[in-house]
C-alpha cells in the first residue's frame, strides 16, 4: 500500500487512527498497541501477501536473539559474542538471498564465462530497512545499550508502518520508550494538525513535484539505455530533472512519514534536511539520508576503526563505508560505483579540510560559501547519473553528452525564436538540429524554480519549528524564516488547498524511488 493512493488516505488511515485512539480512551494499551502492529502488518501485506511471513520471522527470530544476548541464556560454548555473530550473519544471509543472489551469479558468469542460472527472486520490500534497524538492536543489546525487551513495543518499533517501507532507519532509544507512555494513547489535536499538515506538504512534493519532474528525466536515461547518443542539453536537462525528481521524492516521503507518526503522538527522527544547501560532501552526508548515514556511521565505519588509525587507513574506512553503502542501494554495478565515487569525493573534503587546519586558512566570504555549494550541488549531480542509468554504458552515454561529445544541438523552434542570439550561439558550435530526445521548454520552467526551492526556501521542519517536529531536528537561528506554520484558518485553507490538489491529482499512482532499495 502507498501512503500516495486513495486506500490508504480515504480507508486506511483514518480507520487506523480512529480505532488505536478508541482502544486507548478505554485504557487497553496493550490491544491499541496490538491494533498498530496488526495493521501495520496489513499495510506490508498490501504489497505482497506472500512476503508477510518474512517480516513476521525476522520480527521473531531477532527478537529471540536480543533476549538471548539480554539475559545471556545463550549456551556456553557459544558464548554471547557467538550469538551476536549467528544474529547478524543469518539477518546478512537474508538479504543477500533476496537481494544480491542474482547479482554475484551474474558477476561469476561474466568472471568465469559459465551460465549459472538462479529461480526468480522478487525483492522483498523494505527488506533492508527492517533487517538493517534489527541488526542495530542486537548490537546495542550485546553492548548493554538497551533495557526494554516488551514483545509487542518491540513488533511496533520493527513494524510501525509511518517508517517500514523506506524509512527513517529508526534507533531502538528512539522509539520504544514511546511506546511505553500514557499520553501516547490520548487524541491531541495538536499532535494531529501538525502530523496532518507536514503530510500534504510531503503528499504535495510527491505527486505535484516529483512526479511531474520524472517526464524530463525518464526519456533521457530511457535513450541511452537503447544506445542513443545524448547531446549537451539533453544529458544536462535529464540529469538535472533526474536531480530534482529524486530529492523531492524522498524528501516528500520524509515529510509523509513524520507526519503520519506525530497523528498518533509519535515522533521520528529527522532522515532529510535540505542535503542541496550542503557545502561539502561531508555537509551533505549529515542532511541526505540521515539515519542511512548514522548506522553506517556507528555500526561500519566506527568499528572499522574510524579516523582513530592515521589517514590512510580513514580513507580505507571512508571508501569500504562507502562502496557497501552503494550496495545497499541496490544490486548492480552502478550502485557500487556510485558508493565508491562518493567515498572518493570524501576522501577528498577530509584532505583538503586537514590541508585548511595545517595551513590555518579559514574561508569566511560568502563567494566562497556559495562557490563551495555550487561545487558540492554539482559533484551530487555528477553522481546521481551513474545511480540512476540502467547500466554503466548508459551512464557513459549520458556523461559524453554533458562533456560535449556529441555536439551542443538545440531545438530548432527554440533556435528560431533566438534571432540574436543565433549568431553568437553558432559562435560556440550551438545549432540547431533534431534532437534524440526533444527536451521541452517547459523544464525551464520546472527546474529554476525548483532549484532556487532547493537552496534558498526554509524546509519542512524549519516551516514547523515551534512544535519540535523530529527527534533530531536541530533548530539552527541562522536559519530562521518568515514561513512559520501556526493552527489558524490561513493555515487551515492552505493545506486543505493543498489536499485537494495533491487527491485530484493522484490519478497515475507511482510508487516512491527508494522503495526499490
Amino acid at each position: 500500500m502507498l501512503f500516495n493512493s486513495y486506500p490508504f488516505i480515504i480507508f486506511f488511515l483514518p480507520i487506523t487512527l480512529f480505532v488505536f485512539f478508541r482502544i486507548g480512551a478505554w485504557g487497553h494499551h496493550r490491544i491499541a498497541i496490538s491494533w498498530l502492529v496488526a495493521t501495520s502488518l496489513f499495510f506490508y501485506g498490501w504489497w505482497n501477501p506472500a512476503y508477510l511471513g518474512l517480516l513476521i520471522g525476522s520480527v521473531l527470530f531477532n527478537y529471540g536473539i536480543g533476549i538471548g544476548l539480554a539475559t545471556g541464556s545463550s549456551a556456553p560454548s557459544f558464548g554471547k559474542k557467538g550469538l551476536l555473530a549467528a544474529g547478524i550473519a543469518s539477518n546478512l544471509a537474508a538479504i543477500g538471498y533476496f537481494k544480491y543472489s542474482n547479482f554475484f551469479v551474474n558477476a561469476v558468469n561474466q568472471g568465469l564465462n559459465t551460465d549459472l542460472q538462479l529461480a526468480p527472486i522478487i525483492l522483498p520490500l523494505a527488506i533492508s530497512f527492517f533487517t538493517f534497524q534489527q541488526i542495530a538492536y542486537l548490537v546495542d543489546v550485546y553492548r548493554g545499550e538497551t533495557r526494554e525487551h516488551n514483545f509487542l513495543h518491540y513488533c511496533l518499533f520493527v513494524t510501525f508502518f509511518p517508517q517500514l517501507i523506506a524509512g527513517p532507519i529508526v534507533h531502538h532509544k528512539e522509539m520504544l520508550h514511546q511506546f511505553g507512555k500514557d499520553s501516547l494513547y490520548t487524541f491531541k489535536h495538536e499532535n494531529f494538525s501538525v502530523g496532518i499538515t507536514i503530510f500534504f506538504i510531503g503528499l504535495f512534493k510527491k505527486v505535484m513535484i516529483a512526479d511531474n519532474v520524472a517526464q524530463f528525466s525518464t526519456p533521457v536515461f530511457n535513450a541511452a539505455a537503447s544506445g542513443a547518443a545524448i547531446t549537451f542539453f539533453e544529458g544536462w536537462g535529464g540529469a538535472l530533472a533526474y536531480t530534482l525528481q529524486l530529492y523531492f521524492d524522498f524528501s516528500g516521503y520524509s515529510d509523509m512519514a513524520i507526519g503520519l507518526g506525530r497523528m498518533f503522538g509519535v515522533r521520528l527522527p529527522l532522515n532529510f534536511n535540505s542535503p542541496y544547501k550542503a557545502t561539502s560532501i561531508i555537509d551533505f552526508w549529515r542532511r541526505w539520508h540521515m539515519t542511512l548515514s548514522r548506522f553506517m556511521l556507528d555500526y561500519l565505519y566506527i568499528p572499522l576503526g574510524g579516523n582513530q588509525t592515521g589517514p590512510a587507513r580513514q580513507y580505507a574506512n571512508l571508501l569500504i563505508t562507502m562502496l557497501l553503502g552503494g550496495l545497499w542501494h541496490g544490486a548492480g554495478w552502478t550502485f557500487v560505483i556510485w558508493g565508491g565515487l562518493h567515498g572518493i569525493y570524501l576522501f577528498i573534503n577530509h584532505a583538503w579540510r586537514s590541508v585548511q587546519q595545517s595551513l590555518g586558512w579559514r574561508f569566511q566570504a560568502k563567494t566562497y560559501f556559495y562557490g563551495a555549494r555550487l561545487l558540492t550541488f554539482f559533484s551530487v549531480v555528477a553522481a546521481w547519473v551513474i545511480f540512476r542509468a540502467d547500466n554503466l554504458d548508459a551512464a557513459i552515454r549520458v556523461y559524453e553528452g554533458m562533456i560535449g561529445l556529441n555536439g551542443f544541438p538545440i531545438n530548432k523552434e527554440w533556435m528560431a525564436k533566438m534571432h540574436r542570439l543565433g549568431p553568437y550561439l553558432q559562435e560556440w558550435s550551438v545549432e540547431s538540429g533534431i534532437l534524440v530526445i526533444h527536451i521541452k521548454r517547459a523544464l525551464l520552467y520546472w527546474a529554476l524554480p525548483l532549484l532556487l526551492a532547493c537552496w534558498v526556501l526554509p524546509n519542512t521542519q524549519q516551516i514547523m519549528r515551534k512544535f519540535e517536529p523530529a527527534i533530531n531536528f536541530l533548530d539552527d537561528p541562522k536559519d530562521s524564516s518568515i514561513i512559520q506554520w501556526t493552527p489558524n484558518r490561513r493555515w487551515s485553507l492552505t493545506v486543505l488547498v493543498i489536499a485537494i490538489l495533491c487527491l485530484f491529482n493522484m490519478t497515475g499512482i507511482s510508487e516512491f524511488l527508494y522503495f526499490q532499495f
